[in-house]
C-alpha cells in the first residue's frame, strides 16, 4: 500500500536543526571532556584540537568548507544551506558549551555510551529534515540516495579509519572506548535512518 509523502514545514526544518545541533553540540561536550574521539569531519576536528589545543569549533568549521560544493552539486541549494547553517551553529554552541555546562567532570564509558547516542540523535534528526553536519555526512547521504550503500554503514568504515590514526595521539584504552561511542551513534543511524520507513521530506 503506498503512502502519500509528507513534507516537513520550514519551521519544523529550522527546530530539527536547532534540536539536532543542541544534542550534537551536548555529546561532543561530553567527548571533548573525557578526550574521547568521534567520527567523521567532527573526529578530525577533535582529534586536531587534542594535538594543537586549540578550540574544536572553529576546526569543525574550516574542516568542513571543501564539502561545501559537494553539497551544493549533489545534494542541492536547500541541503547545503541547511548544512552551513547546522555546521555554523555547531561550531558556535560548542564554544559556548563550556559555559553553559561549568567545570564538569564524565566517566569515559558514560561519555562513550551517552554522549555517542546523543550525537546520533542529533545527526538522525538532522538527516530526517535534509542536512547534516557537513564532510562524510553529505557523502553518506549522497551514496545512500543512489542506493549504493546504507548511510550508518560508510560513516562506521570512516570512522574505524579515523580511530586507528587516533592511536598515535591517544591512549589505547581511550580509543576503545571511542569505538564503543561510534558503535552506539552508528546503530542510532542505521537502524532509524531508513528511508523505506520515514517518509516524511523537506
Amino acid at each position: 500500500m503506498m503512502h502519500s509523502v509528507l513534507h516537513h514545514r520550514p519551521w519544523e526544518d529550522a527546530l530539527a536543526i536547532l534540536i539536532g545541533v543542541s544534542l550534537t553540540a551536548l555529546g561532543i561536550q561530553f567527548y571533548s571532556d573525557a578526550e574521547l574521539l568521534i567520527g567523521s569531519t567532527a573526529g578530525l576536528a577533535l582529534l586536531v584540537s587534542y594535538v594543537t589545543g586549540w578550540n574544536f569549533g572553529p576546526i569543525f568549521f574550516l574542516v568542513n568548507i571543501p564539502f561545501y560544493w559537494l553539497a551544493f552539486v549533489r545534494m542541492g541549494v536547500a541541503f547545503t544551506l541547511k548544512t552551513f547553517t547546522a555546521i555554523a551553529l555547531l561550531s558556535l554552541f560548542s564554544m559556548a558549551m563550556p559555559h553553559w555546562l561549568g567545570p564538569t567532570h564524565v566517566q569515559p564509558l558514560y561519555a562513550a555510551l551517552v554522549g555517542g547516542s546523543l550525537i546520533g540523535l542529533g545527526i538522525l534528526a538532522l538527516f530526517r529534515h535534509r542536512g547534516s553536519l557537513g564532510g562524510i555526512n553529505i557523502l553518506a547521504l549522497y551514496l545512500q540516495d543512489r542506493h549504493i550503500a546504507r548511510a550508518g554503514h560508510i560513516q562506521l568504515a570512516i570512522d574505524i579509519a579515523l580511530m586507528v590514526a587516533a592511536l598515535f595521539v591517544l591512549p589505547p584504552e581511550k580509543v576503545a572506548l571511542s569505538v564503543v561511542g561510534a558503535v552506539a551513534l552508528n546503530a542510532i543511524v542505521m537502524i532509524n535512518h531508513r528511508p523505506e520507513r520515514y517518509r516524511g521530506e523537506s
